[in-house]
């Protein structure tokens, strides 16, 4: 081939869709693995969660997550890895433990320098938790199964309405 036979290929129809086609193909593959990333980490903390129940908190008979489904288990059923949304049943800085009310289970939560904490739109410091506050929690799971608060906004209790019959 000569110089002007590669420079007509390179221009042609057929080098454009084989590029495009090579990129979309990259951001496919991009995609799926930020996916798989995603999925990895979400098990990785079910997983390390329920390794550490008892550890965490004090029992490991007390509604760590089944497994349903065959050998790789009922992914729906593992723990949101990076949060909580619920009320501090105790406090030991600097941990504090929550009851995710959407989830019904317990998460310990640790607390460092770093962590912001907000009473509604207030700055708060770490002192002013108290049991039974509702809070939702914002951070990043760690190999012991706890989360690493980066955010940790307090709000007001919830309304008992009255139910109408």
């Amino acid at each position: 081939m000569n110089k002007e036979n590669i420079k007509k290929f390179f221009e042609s129809k057929t080098f454009k869709t084989i590029l495009y086609t090579l990129g979309v193909l990259a951001v496919i593959s991009l995609i799926f693995q930020a996916g798989m990333m995603a999925g990895f980490r979400k098990a990785s903390f079910g997983r390390d969660w329920g390794d550490n129940y008892a550890m965490n908190f004090g029992s490991p008979h007390r509604g760590a997550p089944k497994m349903i489904g065959g050998e790789l288990g009922d992914f729906g059923n593992l723990p949101n890895a990076h949060g909580a949304i619920g009320r501090i049943i105790k406090i030991e800085l600097p941990t504090i433990i929550v009851l995710d009310e959407k989830e019904n289970t317990e998460k310990v939560v640790l607390i460092s320098d770093k962590t912001e904490i907000r009473k509604v739109r207030d700055s708060a410091i770490k002192e002013d938790l108290k049991i039974d506050d509702h809070i939702v929690v914002i951070g990043s799971p760690n190999s012991s199964g706890q989360i690493e608060a980066m955010l940790i906004r307090l709000l007001p209790a919830p309304l008992d309405l009255p139910i109408k019959n």
